[in-house]
């Protein structure tokens, strides 16, 4: 089954191109060049599906990785139309006349008669003189009301209604406020003058959420962050270019030789089309090969400016790949300096990450954590760690003493998996296979990586794996 990873091309030789895992030494292999679009570029990183064989790995396909171009050459930008109005750019609304509808019994009183004006309270009224406003006169549009009716719509007259009885709770009319009933005090209203003390005690919410201790503050989660995107020295560069030379590097930053090549052909197919004259491709070819060098230098630089920047939130294979990548370029003074800085800043990390390792690989077996001493193992923190003797020949002891017909089959399972990982698989001797037919069919099908389950199975011990071989050019580089 194939998996998909990021190469780096290091080197060309004809149609053949050698390549490594991004960031890091192993894996690596050679591929052919035709598989990669646009032609493999020394130090561009690409996706890569690739199938794992017993003699080596073999490279399927590789696309071109995604990056994000500043440029837009083939007019691929979207652009924002803004809706055209047909109407008047300003749109005038009167207000209406009047105060506005009024409310039922809002300003009469209940027997139709105008209510009391009320004084006013504006309180820049200076002089005793109030802000009362002058008193309409009649108006013409209105018709003129006839005589009242002393008998109202149900025919009763007016004199005869009797009076209505006064609420309880409500004060009366025209009563000054020391004869008016005091409103007594609400039971769950804590009184007036009370100490604290006696107030009543407010119950938890359920429906409130906890809220967090005082000075405790929600971390963000600061996870592993890619590698910044600077351009300042691209900028520099392109700030001193002419402008024939300058739409050529820009092509060049953007996909090296080739993006100029496929830049130039769609130029002159356009030229062509339009009846226009077309562009000499050796002239722009020539441009691109002196000019190469100073906008690889450009763009490694700006990748080290960012690693450099991001600190230790930069994942380690994005700087182990900034460093490597120094070695396709012509570096000068001041690129040195950014590559002394990123050596001694991968220095310092893998050495903490192996203390840390070898830490918990001491603790694991300490405990006898079988799992997590075999997962360790598995997964060093560099390519380069290896595990020393005096620790591997305690962990093979550990696994060979849990791998035993006692054991659960599920736990014995899960230990032959993870063994067989491992690089210390071959000297696994497992005590026996419990009689379960899931912890046989696991054994019959790692006996090649243990040979010692075949031997317990009786079944033929198989021979160790061939070494991979690698076809080794010389590196040679090509005006690509």
């Amino acid at each position: 089954m194939s998996r998909r990873i990021e190469i780096e091309i290091t080197s060309l030789s004809g149609d053949l191109a050698t390549w490594r895992a991004a960031g890091a030494k192993l894996p690596k292999g050679v591929l052919q060049a035709s598989l990669v679009p646009g032609g493999p570029v020394i130090g561009n990183i690409y996706r890569a599906d690739i199938e794992q064989y017993m003699e080596g790995i073999e490279v399927l396909s590789v696309t071109a990785p995604k990056t994000a171009s500043p440029l837009d050459p083939k007019n691929e930008r979207l652009e924002l139309i803004a809706e055209v109005k047909n109407g008047p750019d300003v749109v005038v609304t009167y207000a209406p006349k009047g105060r506005g509808p009024r409310r039922d019994g809002e300003d009469r009183e209940r027997g139709g008669r105008p209510a009391a004006k009320r004084p006013s309270t504006r309180k820049d009224a200076k002089d005793g003189i109030g802000d009362e406003r002058p008193s309409r006169g009649p108006r013409s549009d209105r018709p003129a009301r006839g005589p009242r009716s002393e008998t109202p719509a149900d025919g009763a007259p007016r004199g005869e209604r009797p009076p209505r009885a006064p609420r309880g709770d409500r004060p009366v009319e025209g009563a000054p406020r020391s004869e008016r009933p005091t409103r007594g005090p609400r039971s769950d209203r804590p009184v007036e003058g009370a100490p604290r003390s006696e107030r009543p005690t407010r119950g938890p919410r359920s429906d409130r959420p906890g809220r967090p201790a005082t000075g405790a503050r929600t971390e963000r989660p600061h996870g592993p962050q890619p590698p910044p995107l600077t351009t300042t020295f691209r900028n520099s560069l392109l700030a001193t270019l002419s402008p024939e030379q300058l739409p050529v590097a820009e092509q060049l930053l953007r996909g090296g030789v080739p993006a100029v090549r496929a830049a130039v052909e769609l130029q002159n197919k356009n030229a062509a089309a339009q009846g226009r004259p077309m562009v000499d491709a050796t002239t722009i070819e020539r441009i691109a090969e002196e000019l190469r060098n100073r906008t690889n230098l450009a763009l490694w630089k700006d990748r080290a400016a960012g690693a450099i920047g991001a600190g230790r939130e930069l994942r380690l294979r994005d700087l182990r790949a900034v460093v490597t990548s120094a070695k396709t370029v012509t570096l000068d003074d001041e690129s040195r300096v950014q590559l002394k800085e990123l050596q001694t800043a991968l220095t310092v990390r893998v050495e903490h990450l192996r203390t840390q390792w070898n830490e918990k690989l001491e603790h694991a077996i300490t405990s006898k954590n079988v799992k997590e001493a075999l997962a360790l193992v598995a997964r060093p923190p560099d390519v380069s760690t290896r595990l020393s003797a005096d620790a591997a020949v305690r962990v093979v002891a550990l696994v060979s003493e849990s791998l035993s017909s006692e054991q659960d089959p599920k736990t014995w399972n899960e230990v032959v998996e993870l063994t067989a990982d491992t690089s210390i698989r071959r000297n696994v001797k497992p005590q026996g296979i419990p009689s379960d037919e899931s912890s046989r069919a696991v054994a019959v099908h790692n006996a090649g990586a243990i040979p010692e389950l075949a031997k317990l199975l009786g079944m033929k011990v198989p021979p160790p794996p061939p070494p991979t071989r690698i076809v080794r050019r010389t590196p040679t580089r090509r005006a690509s």
